[in-house]
C-alpha cells in the first residue's frame, strides 16, 4: 500500500510539472505539450494531483474535451481503487 500511495504522488508530481509547463507554454506561445501525453500521465494515476491543479493554475478547465477525457480517468481510477481495496 506505501509503494502504492509512492507511486501515485510520483506520477502527479510529474503530471503537475508537466501541466504547468503546458501552461506556461500557452502563455508564451511556444510548442505545447500534447494533450495526449497529459491524458498518458493521468490514467497512469496523476489524475488524482493534476486535476485540482488544471483549476487552480485555470488550465485547460475550459475545453470541455479535455475535461471528460480527464473526469473519465478519475472514476475509473476511483473504482478500481475502490474494487481493489474495498471488495476484500
Amino acid at each position: 500500500m506505501t509503494y502504492f500511495i509512492l507511486y501515485l504522488l510520483t506520477i502527479g508530481v510529474v503530471g503537475i510539472i508537466f501541466l504547468c509547463t503546458d501552461k506556461y507554454k500557452a502563455t508564451h506561445e511556444k510548442w505545447r505539450i500534447k494533450e495526449q501525453t497529459l491524458h498518458i500521465l493521468e490514467f497512469l494515476g496523476g489524475v488524482f494531483l493534476m486535476l485540482p491543479t488544471m483549476y487552480i493554475v485555470r488550465h485547460k478547465c475550459r475545453k470541455v474535451s479535455y475535461f471528460w477525457i480527464t473526469y473519465a480517468a478519475l472514476i475509473l481510477w476511483c473504482a478500481g481503487i475502490w474494487y481493489f481495496y474495498f471488495q476484500k
